[in-house]
């Protein structure tokens, strides 16, 4: 493979001019862009119209992120250019393949019938009936159990860190970034926001700002297995939540790297590793197995806890919002916080493509959900909620790529929490870096959601009707 590659495209590339080899970087993957996205004839709401409007929501993304980068002239733009390449690649291969297509359903067709092997547990210690109750209590947070459980038996064997340092050291080739930066960006999807910097404690008090940035902007920019399965056990759609997660690897790299470039010189240059954990290395297969049984279930009480809470206080301030709203006579519709934030991230949604018939307040509405509670409670909404079962198929394809990620208020929290806790001495950095990551993370997420708009042509496929319209 190496003498293939160094004896191919490295000898093309070395005849081009120094001077021309970012640019013309740039020109080919606006080129393959505007092909892919333009080229495929017209479906339904996926007219070139919508197409253009989520070609410029990508491009305007990308410049915001340059404009207000903290240092401009430090950009690497190899980094940009071959993030937003990997993750367009991505996209191209599941929305406009067959084979890409059918590989992403199969992945989803394992996550629904590992919920199945969950129910089995379930009705052991219940009734045979129970699984087939629907509620989220006996469906959802027994399957969530039973994946940490099998995460942790697959780290303890080693299978995990394997799979994770292979996707890590393409990224730590292919965008130059440090080993620490690839690492926990290609751990983000698979195991977390926290657990994925846990595999870099080593070095996470030796980290440069530019790295801690990516390490939290990668935490935001996507969602963890455990919670994945979730969110398909209520029937958001797989292939589209699965490949969300793929693309958002390069995209938080290539945005990250945009808003807070490198300036400093980092320890893990040249090298991509993942240490070895002894403090916390099970005894054998029976003790991690029994230790991630136990994580998962302090993982679905802290879900079930934290569901909870935001819906109650959700709705407790939309109670008062009505309240307020009636008295200023604002009735049709009734003041909610859906609402307020439904219009805050307005041009988020139209930016993303999304059809102008009615659906971009309530995508935007969902945007804003996300933002202030978490994403659980918004996909929960966009397959429950009545309000939402209306959405056409290429605007609830566009919200279910918008909503797969941990970017919101809350996570800030545990971002901090666990960084700070890792290495105490860094705690202050963390804080102050916190909310541009989470901007970042945000926007990464979006990105995928603009090329997913992109490049759909048949919309009706990706998504799984909602619970509220069956």
């Amino acid at each position: 493979m190496h003498y293939a590659w160094n004896n191919t495209a490295v000898r093309l590339v070395s005849f081009v001019p120094e001077n021309m080899k970012m640019p013309g970087s740039a020109l080919i993957v606006i080129s393959v862009i505007l092909i892919g996205g333009f080229a495929s004839p017209e479906s339904r709401d996926n007219t070139r119209d919508n197409r253009a409007i989520s070609l410029f929501g990508l491009a305007v993304i990308i410049f915001s992120m340059w404009a207000t980068s903290r240092d401009r002239k430090a950009v690497k733009w190899h980094t940009v250019i071959v993030g937003m390449f990997v993750q367009f690649i991505v996209a191209l291969f599941v929305l406009r393949s067959g084979a890409g297509y059918d590989i992403f359903s199969f992945i989803s067709e394992l996550a629904r019938d590992l919920l199945g092997f969950a129910d089995q547990g379930t009705a052991f210690l219940t009734a045979a009936t129970v699984p087939k109750l629907g509620w989220f209590l006996v469906t959802v947070l027994p399957a969530v159990i039973f994946f940490v459980a099998l995460v942790q038996l697959l780290y303890y064997w080693g299978t995990l860190q394997w799979f994770i340092q292979k996707f890590a050291v393409f990224f730590f080739w292919s965008m130059r970034v440090s080993g620490a930066e690839a690492v926990v960006a290609a751990a983000s999807p698979f195991i977390g926001q926290g657990e994925s910097a846990m595999l870099i404690k080593p070095f996470v008090a030796h980290l440069t700002q530019a790295e801690l940035h990516q390490v939290m902007c990668s935490g935001f920019a996507t969602i963890a297995g455990s919670v994945l399965v979730a969110y398909i056990a209520i029937g958001v759609n797989g292939q589209a939540l699965i490949s969300s997660c793929v693309m958002s690897i390069p995209a938080s790299l290539a945005i990250s790297k945009l808003r807070y470039p490198e300036t400093e010189e980092t320890l893990t240059t040249g090298r991509c590793v993942i240490p070895d954990d002894d403090e916390h290395r099970a005894a054998n297969s029976l003790h991690a197995f029994a230790n991630g049984a136990w994580l998962g279930l302090k993982i679905a009480g802290m879900i079930l806890s934290t569901l909870l809470c935001i819906i109650a206080f959700l709705g407790l301030a939309n109670g008062l919002l009505t309240w307020w709203g009636r008295y200023l006579n604002i009735n049709d519709p009734p003041l909610t916080v859906e609402l307020i934030v439904g219009y805050i991230c307005y041009p988020l949604a139209f930016l993303l493509g999304v059809p102008r018939n009615g659906d971009l307040l309530k995508v935007a509405q969902l945007l804003g959900t996300k933002l202030i509670a978490n994403e659980f409670v918004a996909y929960t909404a966009l397959q429950t909620d009545p309000a939402y079962a209306d959405l056409s198929p290429r605007s609830r394809l566009i919200a279910t790529y918008a909503l797969c990620g941990f970017a919101n208020i809350g996570s800030l929290g545990t971002q901090i929490g666990v960084l700070s806790q890792i290495a105490p001495s860094r705690s202050g950095d963390v804080s102050r870096l916190a909310v541009s990551a989470l901007i970042a993370g945000a926007l990464s997420t979006l990105t995928s959601a603009s090329i997913a708009g992109l490049l759909v042509t048949d919309q009706a496929a990706y998504f799984t009707p909602s619970a509220a319209s069956s």
